[in-house]
Order: C-alpha cells, then sequence, then structure tokens
C-alpha cells in the first residue's frame, strides 16, 4: 500500500488544482482592479512611455484588462488555457520588457505567475472547472 504522504489519490490532485487555480485567478483580479483606478493607471502609462512603449496608456489598460480578464477565466476554470497564454504574456511583458529580466531577485513576483500559467497550460483546469464540466464531463 503507498505512503499517502508521498502519493495523492485523484480526487486530492484536483482539490490540490482547484485551490492554487483559484487563488491565482484571485490573485491576478486584485492586480487587473487596478484597470478602474486612473491614478493607477496614469502613473503604469507614465512608466511605459518612460520606458518607450508605443501607446503607453493604452498599453496600460490592455495589461491590467488581461490581468483581470484572464483572472476571471482562472478562478471559473473556463477557458482556462487561453487565459494562461494571455496571463503569460501580460506576466513576460513586465518581467523582461518593464523589468530587469532579474527574475531570481528583482522580478520574483510576476515569474512566479508566468510559472503557473505554465503549470495550468500543461495541466488543465482540473476536475472542479467550468471547462470541464461544459467540455470533458458530458462526453464521458
Amino acid at each position: 500500500m503507498p505512503n499517502p504522504f508521498y502519493s495523492a489519490s485523484p480526487y486530492q490532485v484536483h482539490i490540490g488544482l482547484a485551490l492554487v487555480r483559484i487563488i491565482t485567478g484571485v490573485l491576478m483580479i486584485y492586480h487587473g482592479l487596478e484597470l478602474f483606478d486612473a491614478e493607477k493607471i496614469k502613473g503604469y502609462g507614465q512608466w511605459l512611455s518612460d520606458l518607450t512603449f508605443p501607446a503607453p496608456v493604452l498599453m496600460a489598460y490592455l495589461g491590467k484588462g488581461a490581468e483581470l480578464a484572464g483572472g476571471i477565466m482562472l478562478v471559473l476554470g473556463l477557458f482556462t488555457r487561453s487565459a494562461t497564454l494571455l496571463l503569460a504574456a501580460a506576466m513576460l511583458t513586465v518581467c523582461f520588457l518593464m523589468g530587469n529580466g532579474k527574475v531570481f531577485t528583482d522580478d520574483q513576483h510576476p515569474f512566479l505567475f508566468v510559472l503557473l500559467a505554465i503549470l495550468f497550460f500543461f495541466t488543465g483546469p482540473g476536475k472542479w472547472s467550468l471547462d470541464y464540466f461544459f467540455f470533458t464531463y458530458k462526453k464521458q
């Protein structure tokens, strides 16, 4: 009999995936809600302008919109793989174009979101998701 400390049942795996997916989504929603804060968007626009991004305010809105929409999709587990591509693109931009690319020191926070996006791109959302309900469960 396998040691329960070193193995997990499929049920436990799906609980773990759901918890990490939902918490990641909530954190992304929290950051994406800055979309509705004019002062923060103005600050991000100025930062992007200093970095010579084209249409900096539009880019700030698009980045925060990607965080908000991607976070909502992760929480629901709906179109999860599409959400992970959106979030990975936004966070890679933060890490390497807006940040220093120092993922072991300065840019750990956005890079961890990239890693979580990669995780859910390859694993999918798990059974506790709308993706499973709409696209997998009914086929079985």
